[in-house]
């Protein structure tokens, strides 16, 4: 990329203005992205604008209209809801409400609108733009602006971002707020479960989402629910019969609890509402179970957004600038989204329209049609769903195969999740399924059992790891472990685990060629607080560590808001990766994240701490530096707590505090919970498959590069790949990828804390077509 290209960005806003709405139902994370749409805005050089009370306030001007400045979205992050505030707007309907908008618009000079809200906003807005020309005709002949005014605001463009805990909105993988209203909804079903297991009850929780069933899916796949109602996937008419029979086998199975979960607008074949109410009293009737109903409400929509959703929020709004600035009178109003990890930009009528073919196909009772255009990632979701909670596992294992599963390095969130899916998708196959515990040392041990079906009950929401886990590598006991695999004839091995369940695997590989005992498929599920996993965009249990970093830079930040001047210096984990300490960075808002892949030196000590000293010069007299453990080996967390406090003297003061390995522990979050489960599902299927293809005379046989591989999430699908091929992509040493995606975003971290430096563009989102989307892969 070129230097004028990258001074083009600084220079891109010069003479714009832009105003941010946020209208409609209010979504945790909003307030990240109008805080990146202001701070964008400002590095380019435009004005931007607050807009308070959404629509309302685009039509009573004034006030309601304000000049952002870049303090003024300081400590917005770690807030829920919108800060800038959001309304119900009828004038806004009206054109003559819309005449006085524009008005207040061509006024200011505006011509740039990013609006966050759900369908209904971002259609209004489109609308809005359709009669631009129309209403500056009006106001001229009316003389409320001038010739030259209409001239300078000719034409309007428009950007929206979906904000909408219903993850209602066609075209997206992800709406604002949709990954904190699951944080919410898990802590309760958390809550519930333990009170429930002590008195063997039943819990009926009904969560929002009138006509999308997002929340109460992902909400049933995460915590394991014995039944989910959603609007989309009626049950079929004999349900009562079916689910009262499905409880009471649950129980009989042992489990103390009942968990079902129901969405707001759930309904029937017939499109008779099916309400928490009348599934508790039909449980009472039928099987006399002591039953309650929680209606979560909203609560859902409260509380602090998850580090995912201000990422996503900050990354949106970023890219809604870009949007803006680059815009014809020719580009159609669009929607920025993320689709996998990577920002998109598609038409925004295209999105509205495939949103009411939804509604319009539950209407027609046409179920199966609007389940496909709700995208493939909910068709996953339902399908892990269907298998896991209403399948009954064969009673005979005639024909079967024999699959080990195992965890291997350190401990991370979501492991027993996964371990849950893999042994129950095997055991619904018909197959007989074992656990290691201890990782390879176990299997070389003989740590073996076989796993039931309610062997793992309960085990989606516990942190760490049940099955117990170890760093050793297989290699020095590969006679042991040969012995074990004959003598429990194990045929298949799912290896969930970090970077030595990777090297591991490369390691089963390398030893197929003395012992024949270890030519069996095996696949490896990341599981890591690192995310250094060769082949896959992300690991489970890194977003349970991002959110707990996060919560503990939001309670420093607070503490240094009340001391003022204050710089805190953080250390996270993650060996030489610099994925935590960089997403944690942009989810806290933080002035530095140091890592390994980008190599700094004294003199880039120096400039941060010139920084800060200006920093306590404003308004905003707090600092918050990450560094990665094993960033650099000299300038060590204390060096650099050290160096902070020589030169702040006198203008801030300096802590330092090692998170350690509070970042390994506690419970899954709702993403980490469901990309567990559909891993596990996704590689006992692959295993199934790969074991018949290598049965030979009576024995498996594998000996090909593809029958050990990882499992990854790459860009928007879930691949398999042979660890043979991913050697090359390997920084051994180190312990990382050498090429990671998430790298890309360190120039908005530093954008954000308001550094002089170029963002690079060179990574364009372009619009996509949406119908090219929805036949596309599967995302997670």
């Amino acid at each position: 990329m070129t230097h004028e290209e990258h001074h083009a960005a600084r220079t891109l806003g010069i003479g714009k203005a832009i105003a941010v709405l946020t209208s409609g139902g209010d979504a945790q994370g909003m307030n990240a992205a109008v805080r990146a749409v202001v701070r964008v805005g400002i590095f380019t050089g435009a004005r931007v604008f607050f807009v308070h009370e959404g629509y309302q306030g685009l039509v009573d001007g004034g006030d309601h209209i304000r000049e952002a400045t870049w303090e003024s979205v300081s400590m917005m992050l770690q807030l829920g809801g919108t800060v800038i505030g959001s309304a119900r707007c009828k004038d806004f309907r009206e054109r003559e409400g819309r005449l006085r908008a524009a008005h207040n618009l061509v006024k200011l000079g505006i011509t740039n609108l990013c609006v966050i809200g759900g369908d209904g906003s971002l259609t209004g807005a489109d609308t809005f733009r359709s009669e631009w020309s129309d209403l500056l005709n009006d106001l001229q002949k009316a003389g409320k602006i001038t010739a030259e005014e209409a001239t300078k605001s000719s034409f309007l463009n428009i950007v929206g971002l979906v904000g909408s805990i219903d993850n209602d909105f066609c075209g997206t993988d992800m709406t604002i707020g949709t990954d904190s209203a699951l944080h919410r909804i898990m802590e309760i079903v958390d809550a519930i479960t333990t009170t429930a297991q002590s008195h063997q009850r039943t819990f009926v929780l009904e969560v929002m989402g009138r006509h999308c069933g997002y929340l109460a899916l992902v909400t049933s796949l995460s915590c394991g629910a014995d039944w989910v109602f959603i609007p989309e996937c009626p049950p079929d008419d004999d349900w009562e019969e079916h689910l009262c029979r499905r409880l009471s086998e649950t129980r009989t199975r042992g489990s103390r609890l009942n968990i079902i979960i129901v969405a707001e607008g759930a309904i029937d074949r017939h499109g008779k509402p099916i309400t928490s109410e009348s599934i508790k009293d039909l449980v009472v009737k039928r099987l006399g179970y002591d039953t309650r109903v929680t209606v979560l409400g909203h609560v859902q929509r409260g509380g602090t957004p998850s580090a995912f959703d201000r990422i996503l929020g900050s990354r949106m709004g970023v890219e809604a600038v870009m949007a803006l600035l680059e815009g014809t009178p020719d580009t159609p109003a669009c929607v920025v989204s993320l689709s996998g990890n990577q920002a998109v930009r598609l038409p925004l009528m295209e999105c509205v329209q495939v949103t009411k073919d939804v509604t319009k196909a539950m209407d027609e009772k046409k179920f199966d049609e609007a389940l496909k255009l709700r995208g493939r990632s909910f068709m996953n979701n339902w399908e892990v769903y269907k298998l896991l909670a209403h399948v009954r596992p064969p009673v005979s294992k005639s024909g079967s195969f024999t699959v080990a599963v195992m965890n291997v390095g350190a401990p991370a969130a979501g492991m027993n999740a996964a371990v849950r899916s893999t042994v129950r998708i095997g055991l619904i196959q018909g197959n007989r399924v074992l656990v290691v515990h201890d990782g390879f040392e176990g299997l070389a041990k003989g740590q073996i059992e076989e796993a039931g079906w309610s062997y793992v009950g309960g085990w989606t929401g516990q942190g760490g790891s049940k099955l117990g886990t170890k760093r050793t590598l297989p290699k020095k006991s590969f006679e042991q472990i040969s012995a074990n695999i004959t003598k429990f004839s194990i045929q298949g091995l799912v290896i969930i685990g970090g970077f030595e369940a990777y090297t591991g695997g490369l390691e089963l590989m390398e030893g197929r060629k003395q012992f024949d005992e270890l030519c069996i498929p095996f696949v490896v599920i990341p599981a890591t607080v690192s995310n250094n996993v060769p082949g896959s965009d992300f690991s489970v249990g890194a977003d349970t560590a991002l959110n707990t970093i996060c919560t503990t830079c939001d309670r420093i930040k607070q503490s240094a808001a009340g001391t003022k001047r204050r710089v805190f210096i953080i250390e996270t984990m993650g060996g030489y990766c610099g994925y935590l300490a960089t997403m944690a960075g942009l989810a806290a808002g933080a002035d530095a994240a140091y890592i390994f892949e980008e190599p700094f030196t004294i003199r880039d000590l120096q400039a941060n701490v010139d920084h800060l000293v200006q920093k306590m010069k404003t308004t905003v007299k707090r600092g918050l530096v990450l560094r990665n453990e094993k960033c650099n080996e000299n300038y060590t967390t204390d060096f650099i707590f050290n160096l902070y406090s020589e030169e702040g003297k006198g203008i801030f003061d300096s802590r330092k505090n090692v998170l350690g390995h509070m970042q390994q522990g506690g419970s899954p979050t709702p993403f980490d919970r469901n990309f567990a489960t559909k891993m596990g599902a996704k590689a006992m299927n692959w295993m199934s498959g790969k074991i018949k293809e290598s049965y030979r005379n009576g024995r498996i046989f594998a000996n090909t590069p593809d029958s050990g591989c990882v499992l990854g999430m790459r860009k928007r699908a879930l691949v398999f790949q042979p660890v043979a091929e991913l050697k090359e992509q390997t920084d051994f040493e180190h312990r990382i990828p050498k090429e990671q995606w998430w790298l890309k975003l360190r120039p908005i971290l530093k954008i954000l804390a308001k550094y002089e430096i170029d963002l690079d563009t060179s990574e364009h989102a372009h619009l996509e077509h949406i119908s090219r989307k929805r036949s596309g892969e599967a995302t997670v």
